[in-house]
């Protein structure tokens, strides 16, 4: 891991939090794969559900268990652009697509294209939406 003072996009904790107890310390993230864990974060928690920043998170979840029409579409990927733009100031969002996976009943496959603003570096994060929720596979026998 780099240090610190010499990354250009910031450090901060990995998501999920993990520990080494060699170290006695927090794993930590720099740099593009700080950035990736903080869309992934960003996207996968819902407004509100921060105690001490309830403002903070994604209004996908508002969209949940609706048809995946044209609709639904443009407004999975206005909540991404508006989540990104309120929340992490070290990207642009350059494209964002919203594709039912034709395999998986109720999986949105959500993609966004970001370029780093520090670097000018394009980069992407592919963001699995379940429209469904799961259910209980019963064992075979």
């Amino acid at each position: 891991m780099k240090n610190a003072e010499h990354t250009i996009l910031g450090t901060g904790w990995s998501f999920p939090p993990t520990f080494s107890r060699a170290a006695a310390s927090v794993d930590m993230a720099s740099d593009d794969a700080d950035v990736q864990q903080s869309l992934w974060n960003l996207f996968s928690t819902q407004i509100g559900e921060r105690i001490m920043l309830p403002e903070y998170g994604c209004t996908i979840w508002q969209l949940v268990f609706r048809n995946a029409n044209t609709a639904f579409k443009t407004e999975t990927a206005a909540a991404i652009r508006q989540a990104v733009l309120n929340w992490e100031p070290r990207i642009d969002v350059d494209a964002v697509t919203v594709v039912p996976d034709p395999a998986v009943v109720g999986l949105v496959v959500v993609t966004l294209v970001y370029t780093l603003r520090r670097t000018n570096s394009r980069n992407n994060l592919v963001f699995p939406f379940y429209l469904q929720e799961g259910t209980l596979v019963a064992p075979e026998r």
